[in-house]
């Protein structure tokens, strides 16, 4: 090999800077409001450090479902629970612990989110609870057959939780597609759907996810309005705006 400066090594062709290295994940400490009982008193969620589908953020609306959902047991206990686009799982595992009889947890089907929602729910489910609680990587809208398969018998999902998942306007159609295809048929089915409006020149597009829900046979109600510190302080748009939390409960 020659000492020039000449090098025609294809490592000296296709040279590529060095990649920074991911970044690693973050914890966010969930503290129950009113607890009902002593099994448990916070969660320590673990937060993928970066990711296109914002799996890195614990978002306020998550923190109101969760407060919610523990204050509001009479919907999933006993009864199978269906959380999509999950994230840091923090409301599923808040009725895992409380005592629903299975829970299905979703996600984007890529590994880092898989894996660290199996991290979340091994590290915060109750020891007797874990059994009850099932992690799937999902495409919403597409066949549900997966999800049921998990369930006891022929059964369906008495509540199906969705959390800040409706500023993905392109994908209404296909979340409803999913909840009407997997929602038990009995009257005290519920599908829950928290949010924040991120972009509130963008308000009136996230709440067609509810025109579009009406028009295929669902109530809705609007159940909760919480204020938080906005997620994201310097972005546009009113910060009241961005910083309220509002809880939508949709039945047949």
């Amino acid at each position: 090999m020659s000492d020039t400066d000449d090098d025609l090594s294809l490592g000296s062709m296709f040279s590529e800077p060095p990649r920074p290295p991911s970044p690693e994940p973050t914890f966010s400490v969930y503290k129950r409001e009113n607890p009902r009982n002593n099994d448990w008193d916070k969660l320590k969620i673990r937060l993928v450090g970066s990711h296109p589908l914002w799996a890195h953020h614990l978002w306020n609306a998550a923190l109101a479902l969760a407060t919610y959902l523990d204050q509001h047991t009479e919907l999933y206990v006993g009864g199978n629970v269906l959380e999509l686009g999950a994230g840091g799982a923090l409301p599923s595992i808040v009725t895992a612990n409380n005592g629903a009889s299975k829970v299905v947890v979703t996600d984007y089907p890529d590994d880092s989110l898989v894996q660290n929602l199996t991290y979340n729910v091994k590290t915060n489910t109750l020891a007797q609870c874990t059994d009850n609680v099932s992690i799937q990587g999902y495409l919403w809208g597409q066949s549900v057959q997966p999800l049921l398969d998990v369930l006891p018998g022929s059964s369906r999902f008495n509540l199906i939780i969705l959390s800040d998942l409706i500023f993905n306007h392109s994908q209404h159609d296909a979340l409803l597609n999913t909840c009407e295809r997997s929602i038990d048929t009995s009257q005290n089915a519920r599908v829950l759907v928290f949010y924040s409006h991120h972009r509130p020149h963008l308000a009136h597009k996230d709440m067609e996810f509810f025109s579009k829900a009406r028009d295929r046979g669902w109530t809705c109600e609007e159940i909760v309005t919480k204020t938080f510190p906005p997620m994201f302080p310097d972005d546009p748009g009113s910060e009241e705006v961005r910083a309220t939390v509002h809880g939508w409960c949709l039945r047949r």
